[in-house]
C-alpha cells in the first residue's frame, strides 16, 4: 500500500470537511417535515467517504471515494401511500485502483495494473419506488432496495459505494402466522455504476419467493429464488434454487442464549444457461452471547456438480458479508467452496465517549468441495463506534494462499453520516 498514510491524512482532512457540513443543521434536521393535510416530505442523506488499500504480491491499490445518496420521500398518512426517489453519486480522490473486474474498452476506470476495488466513479438514479404499506400488507413498484433475510442470496451490497438495486414488483403479507414475500424483477442495476457499460444493468426475469411461520423461539422459512438473465455474458448465472432455513435465539439463562442458523438450498440451471448441473447448499452456526460477548462458529458449503464442472453460485448477494472479507469467493470456484470460521464479537454500549463500539474477530479456513484443495486461511476484524453524527470504521482482512489466488490483504478507514 505505496500510498497508505497520505491516502489516511486525506481521508482524516476530507471528514472534517463533510462533518461540520452535516453538522451545521438544526437538532432536527433530517427529521420528516409536514407539508400538508397528512402529508411528509423526509429527506435522505447518506455521506460515506472511504480508503481501501490492498496490498497483493502481483499488484497493489489505494482507493479513496466519496459516496453522495440524497433523496426525498413523501407520505401520505389517510391513503398509505409512499413515492421515493433517490439519487447517488461516487467520485475518486485517489484513483489508483481498478473500478471494474471486466473488460470494458475505452473505459478510464478500467485499470489493470491495480488491484480491483469495486467502487466506480458513477451517477445513477439508485431507488424511484411507490409503496402502498398497512398493518398486514406492503406493496412497492419501482426501483428498489431487496435484503432478504441474512443477504446470503439476495441483497443490496450496502458495502459498496454503490449499492445494487432491483426494477421489481414487490408484495409482502402476514396472515395469521405466516408471513409471506414475493417479488417480480426485471432488472438488476449493479454495483457498478453508470460508467460500466453493458454490466451497468442486466435485465431478466428474476422471482422471489419466500414463506416464514414461528416455531416457539425459531423462524422457519422456505424459499424459491428464480434468476434468468437476458444478456449472453450472465447466462452462466441463470438458476433456480430452491430451499429453507431455520433461525432463531433461545435462551440458555438469564445471561447465556444460544444463536442457531441452520439452512439447505437445491440449485439448479435454468434457462439459457449452457451447463445443465445441480449443486447443494448448506450453511449452519451456533453461537453463544454472554454480557455483550459473541461467539460463533460456522460451516458453509456451496457444494460442485463434479461431473458438470459447475458449482452452486450466488450473483445476487451481498457476497462481500460472506467467506471473507478479502473477497476471494465472489464467484465460487468450479470445484465448489466449503468454509470453516468462528468469530469472536463484542459490544460495549456503556463507554460514554462514543456510541455502539463494537469489534470483531474471525478465522475462516478454506477447501473445495471437490477434490479436498485446500484453498487457504484469512483473518478479518473490524473495529466500529459513532461519535456526534458520523459512524466510523476500521477493518482489515488477510488472506494467505494456498491453493487459490494469492496472499491478499486489504485496510478499510471508512467515515459515514447518514439521516
Amino acid at each position: 500500500m505505496k500510498k497508505t498514510v497520505f491516502s489516511a491524512a486525506l481521508l482524516a482532512s476530507a471528514i472534517g470537511i463533510v462533518q461540520p457540513a452535516l453538522a451545521a443543521g438544526k437538532p432536527a434536521f433530517g427529521d420528516p417535515v409536514p407539508v400538508g393535510d397528512g402529508l411528509t416530505l423526509d429527506p435522505i442523506i447518506d455521506a460515506r467517504i472511504r480508503y481501501e488499500g490492498v496490498d497483493q504480491p502481483t499488484v497493489d491499490a489505494d482507493a479513496l471515494t466519496v459516496r453522495l445518496r440524497t433523496g426525498l420521500e413523501l407520505k401520505h398518512a389517510r391513503s398509505h401511500l409512499s413515492v421515493l426517489v433517490e439519487a447517488e453519486g461516487t467520485l475518486g480522490l485517489v484513483n489508483d485502483y481498478n473500478a471494474f473486474p471486466f473488460a470494458l474498452p475505452g473505459s478510464t476506470q478500467r485499470r489493470p495494473q491495480f488491484a480491483v476495488v469495486a467502487d466506480g466513479e458513477s451517477i445513477d438514479l439508485n431507488r424511484a419506488q411507490i409503496m402502498y404499506r398497512v398493518k398486514n400488507f406492503a406493496l412497492t413498484v419501482g426501483r428498489q432496495r431487496i435484503n432478504l433475510d441474512d443477504q446470503r442470496f439476495v441483497g443490496s451490497v450496502g458495502w459498496r459505494q454503490n449499492e445494487q438495486t432491483f426494477d421489481a414488483v414487490r408484495a409482502e403479507a402476514t396472515i395469521g402466522p405466516v408471513s409471506l414475500d414475493g417479488t417480480y424483477a426485471i432488472q438488476q442495476d449493479s454495483i457498478f455504476g453508470s460508467e460500466a457499460g453493458p454490466r451497468r444493468s442486466m435485465d431478466g426475469d428474476f422471482v422471489f419467493l419466500q414463506a416464514s411461520a414461528k416455531a416457539g423461539p425459531l423462524q422457519v422459512k422456505g424459499f424459491s429464488y428464480i434468476i434468468d438473465y437476458d444478456e449472453a455474458f450472465a447466462f452462466a448465472n441463470s438458476s433456480q434454487t430452491y430451499g429453507g432455513r431455520v433461525s432463531g435465539s433461545v435462551p440458555l439463562s438469564k445471561a447465556v442464549k444460544l444463536n442457531v442458523l441452520a439452512s439447505y438450498a437445491r440449485q439448479t440451471d435454468i434457462g439459457r444457461n449452457p451447463v445443465n448441473y445441480a449443486a447443494d447448499y448448506y450453511g449452519g452456526e451456533l453461537g453463544l452471547g454472554y454480557q455483550g460477548f459473541t461467539l460463533t462458529g460456522g460451516y458453509e458449503k456451496l457444494g460442485a456438480d463434479r461431473k458438470a464442472g459447475k458449482a452452486f453460485q450466488t450473483p445476487l448477494a451481498t457476497l462481500h458479508k460472506f467467506n471473507g472479507w478479502a473477497d476471494l469467493f465472489l464467484t465460487t470456484p468450479a470445484g465448489g467452496l466449503e468454509d470453516y470460521y468462528v468469530t469472536l464479537a463484542k459490544v460495549l454500549p456503556k463507554v460514554k465517549a462514543v456510541q455502539g463500539l463494537n469489534a470483531n474477530v474471525t478465522y475462516h479456513e478454506f477447501q473445495s468441495d471437490v477434490g479436498n484443495v485446500k484453498f487457504g486461511t484469512e483473518w478479518d476484524a473490524s473495529l466500529g463506534f459513532k461519535a456526534k453524527k458520523v459512524g466510523w470504521l476500521v477493518k482489515y482482512a488477510n488472506y494467505n494462499a494456498n491453493r487459490f489466488g494469492v496472499d491478499r490483504r486489504i485496510l478499510w478507514l471508512q467515515a459515514e453520516v447518514a439521516f
